[in-house]
């Protein structure tokens, strides 16, 4: 799945129109230019410094960077097996995602958006785009996410009403969550949980906090992108209307990036 080229305006961040052009996401975009890899007209390039692509020089690791450079654009969604962990590469030797893929997929700017934990299944997106990445895992964004958990033990009223609520972590409370109970043996619980945040091993730190740990976590949707009937360990394109979906979310940000902005300049 593919879309016509953002059109890119002069004096735009270099990390953005790295990003835009599929060369890396936003956040790695802005590691290369901290580690000098990235020049723009022959001199080492700095955050913060923009450029206009129609007559700049812009080059990374001596590669000079075009738009014609820029790959097609995919969109994938994996269901993600248990023991798998979502990584381009591991110096574990660990199997991962991309190990998943078939060997076509493997090229080196394709990766996978956030995190969802090695011994967590479900629903992961992989993609080239940068901007999408950026979008879904930036702090502002709050793309729904919704997960099937098993917990242990049979979680109170009061409990769950905390985990709505919210509790702290790492000193910061979380997020309000929807939390529902679907049903219950004798020894466990089975949740259904929405979060529109995703902080490192959120739901099973808060179900350890509460009193009921995690047995199993399965993903089953990211916003409206559902991962439905796809068998564990298969991939596919995502759908016209789910890439549609995912440009609707950057489009989103960048104006709540641009209100923002305009909020600064006026003060």
């Amino acid at each position: 799945m593919s879309r016509s080229p953002i059109p890119i305006p002069v004096d735009e961040r270099l990390q953005k129109i790295l990003s835009q052009w599929g060369v890396a996401s936003r956040r790695q975009a802005e590691q290369l230019i901290r580690d000098g890899r990235v020049r723009l007209n022959g001199n080492v390039a700095e955050l913060g410094h923009k450029a206009d692509p129609n007559c700049d020089r812009i080059e990374v690791d001596g590669r000079l960077i075009q738009p014609v450079d820029r790959p097609e654009l995919q969109y994938l969604l994996l269901h993600k097996p248990a023991n798998v962990v979502t990584t381009r590469d591991d110096p574990q030797k660990r199997r991962t995602v991309m190990d998943l893929l078939p060997a076509s997929l493997r090229h080196n700017s394709l990766h996978p958006v956030g995190r969802l934990d090695a011994d967590s299944t479900g629903a992961l997106l992989l993609t080239n785009d940068g901007e999408v990445t950026f979008c879904l895992t930036h702090p502002r964004h709050s793309i729904a996410k919704t997960y099937q958990v098993w917990v242990e033990g049979h979680p109170t009223e009061v409990a769950l009403k905390q985990w709505r609520q919210g509790v702290m972590l790492d000193d910061r409370q979380t997020r309000s969550a929807q939390v529902e109970v679907l049903r219950q043996t004798a020894t466990q619980t089975f949740l259904k949980i929405i979060l529109r945040e995703g902080r490192n091993r959120q739901i099973r730190r808060v179900a350890e906090q509460l009193g009921h740990p995690v047995v199993s976590l399965h993903r089953v949707a990211i916003g409206a992108i559902e991962l439905s009937d796809l068998s564990l360990g298969q991939v596919r394109p995502l759908r016209a209307a789910e890439v549609e979906y995912l440009q609707l979310q950057v489009q989103q940000l960048r104006s709540i990036e641009s209100d923002m902005f305009i909020s600064i300049e006026t003060r």
